[in-house]
């Protein structure tokens, strides 16, 4: 696991990289950099792990960033159809409540640059655990990583809140 920040103040957040070709060392991953340096200029001190695709080293490698006291942990890659591609399933199987407005949002800001973005089957929702964490799958491409951002930014701090008890 790389450690990208480690400001005190930050909330922790987890990138996770779902893919066999970069976890065996077979291809750079080059999304999980985008997306770590996008939450660490808002303010997250971001870890950063690769992981092979597949339901359990998804369902592993949250359940190990929930223990770590991640409060945001972000995946990418393991949306589309392809036969290994398990990370919303691993998601469902870890989250408490779903936020389906957000994948929906995800979904609809990538289609505007490229229409197969709406076979993205990425879910968001969240962990009731003391703490509170949200859980948000985004597509593994850089392309969709940077188009996200934007999606997902405004929201995540609020939702952190809610999580803690913050008044609307």
């Amino acid at each position: 696991m790389i450690e990208v920040s480690t400001r005190e103040d930050a909330e922790q957040c987890r990138v996770i990289t779902v893919s066999d070709r970069s976890a065996a060392g077979q291809r750079e991953d080059l999304s999980g950099p985008i997306l770590a340096a996008g939450l660490q200029d808002a303010g997250f001190d971001v870890s950063v792990e690769i992981v092979p695709d597949g339901e359990a080293s998804v369902t592993d490698a949250l359940l190990a960033a929930l223990s770590a006291g991640c409060r945001l942990i972000v995946t990418t890659g393991g949306t589309g159809v392809g036969p290994r591609d398990w990370t919303p399933e691993a998601t469902r199987a870890v989250i408490d409540r779903e936020l389906p407005g957000i994948g929906e949002a995800l979904r609809a800001a990538g289609a505007k640059s490229n229409p197969l973005a709406v076979l993205s089957r990425g879910i968001a929702g969240v962990v009731d655990i003391s703490y509170g964490c949200l859980i948000i799958n985004l597509p593994g491409s850089p392309a969709a990583v940077t188009e996200s951002l934007p999606v997902i930014l405004p929201l995540v701090h609020h939702v952190l809140e809610q999580l803690k008890g913050a008044d609307h």
